[in-house]
């Protein structure tokens, strides 16, 4: 069921204008205040992560979701960063997924609504672009992730029609102090660390693992860039079964750590960013193996904790899977949609 008619057009720039700000296309030289703006943000309401100077850089070289159309910068005196928007999406994927904060000196003024107005407004136009483009032509639909601590986003997502659609969990296993999991494969597959070379094998095995995941879309080339070139991705700490007859990549585990974090969490962990299995390979043992392969390589970095996140709904019985090897559940996030009647 749709739950709202197409946003009209142009009215989020009445509540910019009327708290007395000016709005443009994030550009190059806004990085440092674009990241700064962010780290404020942050510094006050404490998310698990969030977006650095490095990630705003690759954003700005996307050419899928150009930064031109698909940014917004908010600007007191025309250069001070007071809130941001962003949207992204592939040209055949069903949905827009859409990000952005409001500086905490600038929140309850009507900004956040007003960025919400900007990310439902350039959700239409993107379906619409991508539909002239020869794309498939769905029901436009933006969709936002959020942690469920954060409950005044959950108001403002709330009062502007949304629902949320799927809960996801972010689960720790702690490394120092107790015995780690020893799990061997077959002697028909190899265990071996993530290099250059099977980035490629990667992403497909990913595409194929991922393909009966709910909200999963196929990552193309830039999408798989951004994930495996990452600046906190961690290749020596990630790992790839192959089949030794074939060479198939038939499972993976891709890591990635922030050195910042551990001040603010007060704790050192290893993040599980992607894990995967061949349909075909599943029962062997690989995603038992390749988490207990990722808890040696982060203890024996120094790492305190081995974590990720999982949807709660998992088709492949994947929180079960966690649970057993040693994970639990510390926070819980929210996927929340929009869908929007389009005339015509």
């Amino acid at each position: 069921m749709l739950n709202e008619d197409a946003p009209v057009p142009g009215s989020w720039r009445k509540t910019l204008a009327g708290a007395g700000l000016e709005w443009r296309a994030a550009a190059e030289e806004d990085l440092d205040a674009w990241a700064a703006l962010i780290a404020r943000t942050a510094e006050a309401e404490k998310p698990v992560w969030f977006e650095r100077s490095a990630d705003l850089e690759q954003i700005l070289q996307s050419k899928k979701n150009h930064p031109a159309a698909n940014t917004l910068l908010v600007l007191e005196g025309g250069s001070v960063p007071r809130a941001y928007a962003r949207i992204t999406k592939n040209k055949e994927g069903d949905k827009a997924y859409g990000f952005g904060c409001v500086d905490p000196g600038w929140q309850r003024r009507g900004i956040g609504t007003a960025l919400l107005g900007w990310l439902s407004e350039r959700t239409v136009q993107r379906f619409a672009e991508d539909s002239r483009a020869g794309g498939s032509v769905p029901v436009p639909r933006l969709r936002i992730h959020m942690e469920q601590q954060h409950e005044h986003q959950q108001q403002l997502f709330r009062k502007a029609g949304f629902r949320v659609v799927r809960y996801f969990n972010e689960m720790h296993r702690h490394l120092d102090g107790v015995p780690l999991p020893v799990v061997r494969l077959d002697d028909r597959l190899d265990l071996v660390t993530m290099r250059p070379e099977f980035s490629e094998g990667v992403r497909l095995a990913h595409n194929a693992a991922f393909r009966d995941h709910w909200g999963s879309e196929p990552r193309d080339e830039e999408s798989w860039g951004f994930t495996v070139n990452d600046p906190q991705a961690r290749p020596d700490l990630s790992a790839v079964v192959l089949d030794r007859a074939s060479g198939i990549v038939a499972g993976y585990q891709l890591a990635s750590h922030d050195p910042d974090s551990a001040a603010s969490r007060g704790y050192s962990e290893g993040y599980t960013d992607l894990l995967g299995v061949r349909r075909e390979y599943r029962g062997r043992g690989i995603a038992q193996a390749l988490l207990a392969d990722a808890m040696r390589r982060f203890a024996a970095a120094g790492m305190d904790r081995a974590s990720l996140d999982v949807d709660s709904e998992n088709p492949t019985g994947a929180l079960a899977l966690y649970e057993k090897m040693g994970y639990a559940a510390v926070n819980r996030s929210l996927a929340w949609d929009k869908e929007f009647r389009v005339p015509g």
